[in-house]
């Protein structure tokens, strides 16, 4: 039985079930994968890191199916195929990968111009560091790096971003299914911080319709981290590092359009379950 989607923005009760229940099922198999191994060892210990990688990897290679058993079933056949969906693909692709993360870089300026005055090597030899392969050698035989800066922001962008929002956006439409594919991470794991990052995520990937943006400010947030107001609070130099604070927040804003132009990055994929809405033009 094909389900088609209203294209004013909505779809009807019986596909925004199909949709909302696919959601949790799939966000309740991510987060549930974290917590199959029973161990009485730290979170952070290598043997836990790497059964978490096992299982959740397994998770993410199975979310595709997943998302192809929906559109089977509701009738979604037709048009982009699945890995334009989920935002695999290579138009525009070196676009998609620089400008987000570029962006992301401009609203952390205040904690990164906090970092250079902290930092005790000088730029030389931070860029020499930065191009010797034996740096990048320890990092991916480091445990605790790969899964902040790999498999986290690679596994969960793919699952609660590539393969949610193309299920959400016939139901929700465009705008509100960036606000609602957060809280299917809340709702099973916890809220604040991560919904919001997680909204933004959702807008990268809607406007460019890329998954490796998403995922390149993923890693990049998970290394710099929340932002350390109470260091910069104690800092020698605060005035300067909160003007660079504000500075970063005011430009992120201004920016946030512009740099996210769908223009830039070619055919929008998603932008075909539904029209854009009237509210805000996500995809225009």
């Amino acid at each position: 039985m094909s389900m088609m989607a209203d294209h004013s923005g909505g779809g009807g009760a019986e596909l925004c079930s199909i949709s909302v229940v696919s959601c949790l099922l799939l966000a309740c198999g991510y987060v549930g994968s974290l917590y199959v191994w029973r161990s009485q060892l730290h979170r952070d210990h290598p043997t836990v890191i790497k059964r978490r990688f096992t299982s959740v990897l397994i998770v993410s290679m199975l979310s595709p199916l997943w998302l192809w058993m929906w559109r089977q079933y509701t009738g979604f056949k037709t048009g982009p195929s699945l890995l334009m969906l989920m935002g695999v693909h290579l138009e525009g692709i070196f676009a998609a990968a620089c400008l987000p993360l570029l962006l992301t870089m401009v609203l952390f300026l205040g904690p990164l111009i906090q970092l250079v005055m902290d930092y005790p090597w000088d730029l030389l030899d931070g860029i020499k560091m930065f191009l010797d392969p034996q740096f990048w050698v320890q990092c991916l035989a480091d445990m605790r790096w790969m899964r902040n800066q790999v498999v986290a922001p690679l596994t969960e962008e793919l699952v609660f971003r590539a393969c949610m929002l193309p299920m959400l956006v016939p139901c929700t439409g465009l705008s509100r299914a960036i606000v609602t594919c957060p809280l299917f991470f809340g709702v099973v794991f916890q809220f604040s911080y991560t919904a919001v990052f997680g909204a933004y995520t959702a807008f990268i990937f809607i406007r460019t319709g890329h998954l490796i943006g998403p995922v390149l400010c993923h890693s990049f947030c998970n290394y710099m981290g929340f932002p350390a107001i109470g260091a910069a609070l104690d800092h020698p130099q605060k005035l300067t590092i909160f003007f660079f604070y504000l500075l970063g927040v005011i430009l992120f804003f201004l920016l946030l359009f512009p740099m996210s132009d769908p223009t830039f990055y070619g055919s929008l994929a998603i932008c075909h379950l539904t029209k854009p809405d009237t509210s805000t033009s996500v995809c225009t």
